[in-house]
C-alpha cells in the first residue's frame, strides 16, 4: 500500500496517531481502517483522517503498541474493492465560476480563467478530511496545476457556498467565516444544514466532482428533507432569573460525527456530570446545566429535585416555605414558588446542576450538548429561559457524595500529569524540561475550547523551526504549541484537527481537574512516571 509503513504514536492515554507520511497513504489507511471497523476486526470510537495522519480515538487506540502490531494485517486484509465501496457514490456540486479570486488564480497559474474552470471541473476529488468548521471538507486529487498559495491577507468574512483553492486542496465554505483560500466560485448547495438528518453533504472518504452550474434544479440532488419541529413540549419547571456568564446545556457529547468535521464536545467535567445525574436518578447521558463564571438563579415553576456537583457554590433556597442552604453533592427539593440562588464557585470554576428527568430540548446529532467552538447545540442559557424536563427519571435518587476537596483555590498550584507526544520530537530537551520545570499561568482568554498558558516559551528544535505541520487530529487534553511558544491545553470544545505540534497530552483522569483551572491560576505538569497522588498544593 505504501513504500514506508505507517508508524503509530501515542496521543495521551485514550488515542493513537497513525503517521502515514503522505496524504494518499493517509486516505488509504483511513479507508482500510473504516472497512475493518465495519467488519468488526478493529475498534475505535472515532477515526479522524487528516493531511498525513489518522487519529484513532478509543478502542484499539488505547493500546498504541497493540495497534502497531495488528496494523499491517488490517491494511492488507482490506482490499481495494471494499475501500471503493466504503467511499460511496460521487457527489456532484454545481458551481457558478465568478469568484473574486478567479483572475488572481489564472495569473498565478499562467492560464486563462476558462482554463482554470475547465481543469477544476475535470478532476474527481476525494474528501481527504474534515475540520476547521463543521461540514468543511478538504478535497484532494485536483489538477496539480491549480495548486496556489493562500491569500496573503485572509478575508474577515467569506460567504457560505464559496468555492476555494489552497495549496493542493479545493473546498467549499459551509457557513460564513473568515478565511484565506482563493475564492474562484460559489454554489447554492447547502453544504451544512442542521435541519437535515445528516447535516454535512461531504463526509471523509467520499468522492466529489464540480460542475458548471446552469440550472438551480441541479442543486436539489444534494439536499435532504428537513425534520419536523418538536411538538407537545412538557411544562417548564424552572425560569432563569440569573444566567451567570456562561451557563450551558451539556451532556456526554456527540460520537460518530467526526466524518462531518464535528467533535465530541459535551461536558467539561465528566465525573461531576455523571455524579449529578446519578444523584437525581437520571439515566447516564441525560442533559444537565453546566455553570461557569458567575452565579446562577432560577424560580421553580413546578416542584422538582436537583443536585449540584463539581465546583462548590454557596447557595440558598428562598420562598413561601422559608429559607435554607443548598446541599452540595446531594439531591435536594425545590418546590413551586421557591427561588434557587447560587453564588460563584469558591474553589474551581465549573459546576453541574442536574434536574430530575433531565434538561429537555431538541437533540442535534444525538446530543443536546452546546459546542461553543462549532456553534452547535442549544444557545447559552439566558435570563427568562424556561427549563423543561426531558422525561421521567429512570431510578431513585442517589446517596450524597459530598464535595470534591481537590479543586484549586486562588493561590494554589495545580499539578497535571502528562504523557509526551505525539509531536514531542519537534522539541529539544530544553523545551521538554521547560514544560515540566516551570509554573505556568492561566491566561484570561481561557475557555471551554482550551486553557491558554503563559510562561517561558517552548521553542522547537532547529530541524522543525519554521516548519509547518500538516493538519492532524488532536485529542482532549492535548497541549498544543503555537509559533509563539505559549501552550494551549485543549478542553471539551477543542477543534477536531490542528496545525501546531502537540508536545504532550494530559492524562485522561486529570482532564476534569484541568477544566477547573481559573484565569490567573497556576499549573505545573509532571511526566506520568512522576505523577503525585495529590494534585493540588497550596502556595505558602
Amino acid at each position: 500500500m505504501t513504500t514506508r509503513p505507517p508508524s503509530v504514536k501515542p496521543a495521551g492515554t485514550t488515542a493513537a496517531l497513525v503517521d502515514c507520511d503522505s496524504l494518499d497513504a493517509a486516505l488509504d489507511v483511513f479507508a482500510a481502517l473504516s472497512v475493518a471497523r465495519e467488519r468488526g476486526e478493529f475498534y475505535a470510537d472515532e477515526l479522524v483522517p487528516a493531511a498525513q495522519t489518522v487519529l484513532v480515538l478509543g478502542g484499539d487506540g488505547r493500546d498504541p503498541r497493540g495497534l502497531a502490531a495488528k496494523l499491517p494485517r488490517l491494511l492488507g486484509a482490506s482490499d481495494a474493492a471494499a475501500r471503493a465501496d466504503h467511499a460511496g457514490p460521487e457527489v456532484s456540486i454545481p458551481v457558478h465560476y465568478s469568484g473574486p479570486d478567479l483572475a488572481e488564480v489564472a495569473a498565478l497559474t499562467g492560464m486563462s480563467e476558462e482554463a482554470v474552470v475547465a481543469r477544476h471541473t475535470a478532476a474527481s476529488y476525494a474528501v481527504a478530511f474534515t475540520g476547521f468548521a463543521p461540514g468543511f471538507a478538504y478535497l484532494s486529487g485536483g489538477d496539480p496545476a491549480l495548486a496556489v498559495p493562500r491569500r496573503e491577507t485572509p478575508r474577515p468574512r467569506i460567504h457560505p457556498g464559496s468555492v476555494g483553492l489552497a495549496g493542493a486542496f479545493s473546498g467549499v465554505y459551509p457557513r460564513e467565516s473568515p478565511g484565506g483560500w482563493q475564492i474562484i466560485g460559489s454554489t447554492s448547495a447547502q453544504m451544512w444544514d442542521t435541519q437535515r438528518e445528516q447535516p454535512a453533504v461531504l463526509l471523509a472518504g467520499g468522492r466529489v466532482r464540480f460542475t458548471v452550474a446552469r440550472e438551480e434544479a441541479a442543486i436539489a440532488a444534494v439536499r435532504a428533507p428537513r425534520r419536523a419541529p418538536a411538538e407537545n413540549l412538557p411544562a417548564a419547571v424552572l425560569r432563569v432569573v440569573d444566567a451567570g456568564l456562561q451557563t450551558l446545556v451539556q451532556d456526554a457529547g456527540r460520537l460518530g460525527a467526526a466524518a462531518m468535521g464535528v467533535g465530541r464536545a459535551g461536558t467539561a467535567i465528566r465525573g461531576a456530570y455523571r455524579a449529578a445525574n446519578a444523584l437525581v436518578g437520571n439515566a447516564p447521558g441525560t442533559a444537565a446545566l453546566e455553570l461557569g463564571h458567575g452565579g446562577f438563579a432560577a424560580d421553580a415553576l413546578a416542584t422538582t429535585v436537583l443536585a449540584l456537583t463539581g465546583a462548590a457554590r454557596p447557595g440558598r433556597i428562598t420562598g413561601p416555605f422559608g429559607s435554607r442552604n443548598v446541599a452540595h453533592g446531594a439531591p435536594f427539593r425545590l418546590s413551586a414558588g421557591e427561588r434557587l440562588t447560587l453564588s460563584p464557585a469558591e474553589r474551581g470554576l465549573r459546576s453541574i446542576l442536574a434536574l430530575r428527568g433531565g434538561v429537555g430540548g431538541e437533540a442535534f446529532l444525538g446530543s443536546r450538548a452546546r459546542d461553543t467552538l462549532a456553534g452547535l447545540g442549544p444557545a447559552p442559557v439566558a435570563v427568562g429561559d424556561e427549563i423543561r424536563p426531558a422525561g421521567a427519571a429512570t431510578h431513585a435518587v442517589g446517596a450524597p457524595t459530598g464535595q470534591d476537596p481537590d479543586l484549586p483555590a486562588p493561590g494554589d498550584v495545580t499539578t497535571l500529569r502528562v504523557i509526551l507526544g505525539p509531536r514531542d520530537d519537534w522539541f529539544d530537551a530544553e523545551a521538554i524540561a521547560r514544560l515540566t520545570d516551570q509554573t505556568w499561568r492561566v491566561a484570561p482568554q481561557s475557555d471551554r475550547v482550551g486553557v491558554r498558558l503563559t510562561g517561558e516559551p517552548l521553542r522547537r528544535d532547529a530541524v522543525h523551526s519554521g516548519v509547518e505541520l500538516p493538519s492532524e487530529g488532536v485529542v482532549l487534553g492535548s497541549i498544543q504549541v503555537p509559533p509563539d511558544g505559549q501552550p494551549v491545553l485543549f478542553l471539551a470544545d477543542h477543534p477536531l484537527t490542528g496545525g501546531y505540534p502537540v508536545i504532550a497530552v494530559v492524562h485522561d483522569d486529570d482532564i476534569d481537574l484541568a477544566a477547573q483551572l481559573t484565569p490567573g491560576g497556576a499549573v505545573r505538569f509532571t511526566l506520568i512516571a512522576d505523577a503525585p497522588r495529590t494534585r493540588t498544593e497550596t502556595r505558602q
